[in-house]
């Protein structure tokens, strides 16, 4: 059975009883912890629930208290539940406490709802995956992120004006994790009234018209003065560095190439044909595909294929020199490299 997706547990958990035991898996922790809370709401009433529900990690667990943990009866409730986080680690090796899950995954406690967690980048046990209810929570497509964060917003009591949502995510990225600091930041520096994009720009330190992806809209777009023009703002920004630029310059380097191939082969429905190939390898760290496809479409129209080429092999260069030893100068190298994009025409002729 395929896993499930966090929507489809959602769904599934309106409409009837929780299954007795879940294997959360996947690189996003936001969204486990998010499911955790769902289950838990879903299996044990609130006012039930400090007898009813234990959580701990399968390192601090032998096979004697999970035994314990799993079988003891619900208080004055039908059912409690018991988060194990960590269990990525039972199949490294073997031991008397795997042998344990495995063996009352046969036939769980229908009283009892277990939540099995995984850590991000971990492989999950295959017999823990084929014998659980398996949720799969990897990273949202970047056109479900703003309203995701809309909704962690509502979370916290805090409201978002539009133009803040849309700075904070360019500021930040598509990383649950990080938007989910700063989302808890905002809500303590905005109390009752809507967060703005002005108060983004004096949490984060990043201005509207100044993030990574202006720049790379500047760059691509051909505007060599004005990418230039925000290497230094861009750079200053927290967290920021010459390898954060570089790296998104050279993934839509690629993708405008895809679209400039395209285009050059006369393909009809450009921008669906992109758009399907970008959904097809689902880059990191990218807006809405749509739009994103609709740039590089825009974009490939101001490029040669020569000239792609070029600036593509500037760029791996740039990404070379900044991850050497030796190098410091983020801003001269980065400034470099966009400068040298107005000159890619005449290189390549």
């Amino acid at each position: 059975m395929a896993p499930l997706t966090l929507d489809a547990l959602l769904r599934g958990l309106k409409k009837g009883a929780p299954d007795p035991v879940y294997l959360l898996h996947g690189d996003e922790d936001v969204l486990k912890d998010e499911a955790v809370r769902a289950l838990l709401d879903a299996a044990v009433d609130p006012a039930a629930r400090d007898f009813n529900f234990d959580s701990r990690f399968a390192a601090d667990l032998d096979a004697e208290a999970f035994h314990a943990l799993v079988n003891t009866p619900p208080m004055l409730t039908e059912r409690r539940a018991v988060v194990v986080r960590g269990v990525d680690q039972l199949g490294k090796r073997k031991s008397k406490l795997r042998d344990e899950l495995v063996r009352y995954l046969g036939a769980p406690n229908p009283t009892t709802v277990l939540v099995l967690v995984s850590a991000a980048g971990e492989d999950s046990d295959p017999e823990i995956v084929r014998r659980a209810t398996s949720v799969a929570l990897g990273a949202l497509e970047p056109e479900r992120v703003s309203r995701w964060v809309t909704h962690y917003a509502t979370n916290l009591a805090l409201t978002l004006e539009p133009d803040a949502v849309d700075l904070l995510i360019a500021a930040v990225g598509n990383e649950l994790s990080a938007l989910a600091r700063e989302l808890e930041k905002l809500a303590a520096l905005a109390g009752d009234r809507p967060a703005t994009a002005a108060d983004v720009t004096a949490l984060v330190g990043v201005r509207r018209g100044e993030t990574v992806h202006d720049l790379v809209d500047a760059a691509l777009g051909r505007q060599a003065a004005r990418a230039a023009q925000l290497v230094e703002p861009v750079l200053e920004q927290a967290g920021m560095s010459g390898v954060k630029i570089v790296t998104p310059l050279g993934t839509h380097l690629v993708g405008t190439a895809l679209a400039r191939a395209e285009r050059d082969r006369g393909t009809r429905h450009l921008e669906d044909t992109v758009f399907n190939q970008l959904r097809a390898v689902r880059p990191y760290g990218l807006r809405n595909y749509k739009d994103e496809a609709a740039r590089w479409v825009r974009w490939s129209s101001l490029w040669t294929a020569a000239e792609l080429s070029a600036a593509l092999r500037a760029t791996l260069a740039a990404d070379r020199a900044l991850k050497g030893t030796t190098v410091t100068d983020d801003r001269g190298i980065v400034m470099q490299l966009v400068l040298g994009f107005a000159a890619t025409r005449r290189e390549a002729a």
